[in-house]
């Protein structure tokens, strides 16, 4: 017969090893032949009681039902019907642990899957719009326009006025000032004071949209919020702003 040799603390238990011996075997649970895996696992745990494993006492309390099954198996049978087989006990305990360990084996196969995870819904966190209190004079945004506006004419070419006599006096309706906020507002929720106001825009483009952004705050369509981090004035929409 072929040397056995096993290392304990592979095995999960007694009936682990036992299980081994049954498959290498190549045998049922239900027909074990008792007198060869017996002489198998009394070799496979020998020195057992000089070992470190927790569970000695396991291996050697099966190791005394094997003996026991053994022993009942050699003496000879009188003949009764009833009488049990004294191997169906230890393979009925065989049967359900065989079972446990498939479904412990299909279980770690599947500990890492998603199908099993279960995941917390993601939480929206609002935040909360800070309230703007301050209240502004009319005097502080005419100031912050005039600071934008002498700066524009610092950098700015020659007026269309230098040449009224060439051409006629530029007109501007706040009307199209207003409707040009309008467009800036719906492309941005929130603008600086000073983009309202392009590079180009003429002395009476700047004084017209600056009479827009008077207009309109009176009306409530827009509102003027001061900026510390930037030291300018914050336009944004106060409702829906209006197609042009």
């Amino acid at each position: 017969m072929e040397e056995l040799r096993y290392k304990l603390d592979k095995f999960e238990g007694p009936l682990d090893l036992l299980l081994t011996l049954i498959k290498k075997n190549k045998v049922s649970i239900w027909d074990i032949p008792i007198v060869e895996i017996t002489d198998q696992y009394l070799e496979a745990i020998e020195g057992i009681e000089k070992s470190e494993l927790d569970n000695t006492s396991e291996f050697i309390v099966l190791a005394s039902q094997l003996l026991y099954i053994k022993s009942k198996m050699l003496l000879p049978k009188e003949e009764k019907e009833d009488e049990e087989d004294p191997r169906e006990e230890l393979a009925q305990r065989l049967y359900e642990y065989k079972k446990f360990k498939e479904a412990s084996s299909e279980m770690r196969k599947s500990e890492f899957s998603s199908r099993y995870m279960v995941f917390r819904q993601e939480e929206k966190i609002k935040f909360p719009v800070p309230e703007y209190s301050r209240h502004h004079e009319l005097s502080e945004l005419a100031d912050a326009f005039n600071s934008i506006y002498q700066r524009r004419i610092r950098k700015a070419k020659p007026e269309k006025r230098a040449f009224s006599g060439i051409v006629g006096r530029e007109k501007v309706s706040v009307d199209d000032m207003v409707e040009k906020v309008c467009k800036i507002l719906r492309r941005s929720r929130r603008v600086e004071f000073k983009t309202l106001f392009g590079e180009n825009d003429s002395r009476p483009e700047m004084i017209a949209t600056f009479l827009a952004v008077l207009e309109m705050i009176k009306l409530n369509r827009i509102r003027a919020d001061y900026d510390e981090g930037s030291g300018d004035f914050i336009i944004s929409g106060s409702g829906r702003i209006p197609e042009a």
